[in-house]
């Protein structure tokens, strides 16, 4: 086998002697930032592989998978590095590389191209700057780290679920088992088959499920009490120790409805997840959809340090939750501008019930989809005024419904900064409305809502312009201080975001 020498230290952050203490010591700090790949079997790992230990004369190290592959090295098939934690790094000099890099991912996922001139022209530069900061950063082309996504991803379906090999195909991007095997035979020198006689088969329970690995510390009893305090009649349910949902995903332009169940398995370190079988073509989004539900890719520790002062509390692993659906989380939160959650929850549930289609699930009372931007736009104002919604939030709903719908509002993470003043030029979107849906919707790191009761009550009652003030210290990581505000309210009925 032909591999690159060793790469530089900059390509890891790491030494070649401190990446080799990493994973002679297992660090699970450095799992899905540090790849090594073995130059005497052609293999790469995670960090936190148990394998027998190489020479060190042997092991190259790589900061991504992509990087690993194209020197040359096969992923392990016992550490399996497709089910290594993401990262999250908003506020890296490299930033635009990550963006590319997570607009790939999403494009993948929706099965639409990702070619790179709409790569380029969703991050506002040229091809050429393209492929130089990605070179730059990863270390790869932007077609390099695509492809090897792509193989990862199928390589995981194989293993995690008896789809067949023309749904896994179809899935990962590969349009063909005939494209499929021929890109595993040459990357991994695999056949699919191959794959799935080395490994067990997929429990029947798990056969349509997502394992989605955390990077400790996580604080699964936060993010848990969030999701079940704010309660959706038919569209959300806690029962049989999971929360479940149901769902409305577009695939290549195909809509799909069914269901999932997610547990957050802390024995494990990982959500586990069951899909209704009928959205099996969509479970690459759905993984990403969820890793951004539950806040899995971000590093805390250097948010953690920067957050240590005074007045917010000592709080490790606590994650920022994300959305399930940038519309529906939008329209909830209008819903609660100036209410409290349950009163924001009580006019959503008759939103639901009012628009909301039928969709069938293993639970008798998990039972509606929220209703779509297209039937909320061509909802009767007077109708939803005769549910408890005030003519000013039915506007800015609708005027909402009709940006997203003309695609002048995009509502999901990776969005420039112009998504907020696309927002805030909506009638009856506000400062607050505006800066939450960037905290949970567009996943910005440094969204603070200082005019938020909830925060200025946790900072002792200071107005909107002094908290902001106050909040200087806490860049980047504004959002997550907002988060810890919130946790540290001690008046259960204090109003907080919906």
């Amino acid at each position: 086998m032909s591999v690159s020498p060793p790469p530089p230290a900059s390509a890891t952050g790491l030494s070649h002697e401190h990446a080799y203490l990493a994973w002679r010591t297992h660090d699970a700090r450095f799992d899905g930032k540090l790849f090594a790949g073995v130059t005497s079997t052609g293999i790469y790992c995670r960090p936190v592989c148990r394998v027998r230990l190489p020479k060190q004369a042997n092991c190259r190290f790589y900061a991504n998978a992509a990087a690993a592959e194209q020197a040359g090295f096969r992923p392990c098939l016992r550490c399996r590095p497709e089910l290594a934690p993401g990262w999250s790094l908003s506020d890296s000099s490299g930033s635009l590389a990550h963006a590319g890099a997570d607009w790939i991912a999403r494009q993948m996922a929706k099965g639409e191209s990702t070619a790179l001139p709409g790569l380029a022209a969703h991050l506002g530069v040229s091809e050429r700057h393209v492929r130089r900061i990605f070179g730059q950063v990863h270390g790869v082309s932007p077609l390099a780290w695509a492809s090897t996504q792509r193989l990862l991803w199928a390589k995981r379906l194989l293993t995690d679920t008896d789809l067949s090999l023309t749904a896994v195909a179809q899935a990962s991007g590969f349009g063909s088992v005939r494209r499929f095997n021929a890109a595993l035979a040459q990357h991994y020198q695999l056949t699919p088959s191959a794959i799935r006689k080395r490994l067990p088969a997929p429990a029947a329970a798990e056969q349509l499920g997502l394992r989605l690995p955390w990077r400790a510390p996580y604080d699964a009893g936060a993010m848990q009490a969030f999701l079940t305090a704010r309660p959706l009649p038919g569209v959300e349910a806690w029962a049989q120790g999971r929360w479940w949902r149901t769902l409305r995903l577009t695939m290549a332009g195909q809509v799909l409805t069914g269901w999932l169940a997610l547990h957050l398995d802390t024995d494990r370190g990982e959500a586990r997840v069951e899909v209704a079988p009928c959205l099996a073509p969509a479970l690459g989004q759905i993984a990403l959809m969820l890793r951004h539900l539950l806040d899995l890719d971000t590093d805390t520790q250097a948010i953690d340090q920067a957050l240590s002062c005074a007045p917010l509390q000592p709080m490790p692993g606590l994650r920022m939750p994300g959305c399930v659906d940038g519309f529906e989380t939008t329209v909830r939160i209008i819903l609660g501008q100036q209410i409290t959650v349950a009163a924001a929850c009580t006019l959503t549930a008759r939103l639901v019930a009012r628009y909301g289609d039928a969709v069938d699930t293993p639970l008798p009372h998990l039972n509606r989809l929220f209703p779509s931007p297209k039937v909320l736009l061509e909802a009767n104002p007077k109708d939803m005024g005769a549910l408890g919604i005030i003519r000013t939030r039915t506007a800015a709903i609708q005027a909402v419904a009709q940006a997203v719908l003309d695609g002048s509002l995009v509502l999901s993470p990776g969005q420039p900064l112009t998504a907020l003043d696309t927002l805030k030029a909506l009638p009856g979107v506000g400062e607050w409305t505006a800066q939450l849906v960037a905290l949970r919707v567009l996943a910005w790191p440094d969204a603070f809502p200082a005019s938020d009761a909830g925060v200025r009550l946790a900072l002792g009652g200071m107005n909107a312009a002094q908290a902001l003030q106050c909040a200087q210290a806490w860049q980047p990581w504004r959002g997550y201080a907002t988060l810890r505000l919130w946790h540290a309210l001690s008046h259960p009925t204090q109003p907080s975001p919906s």
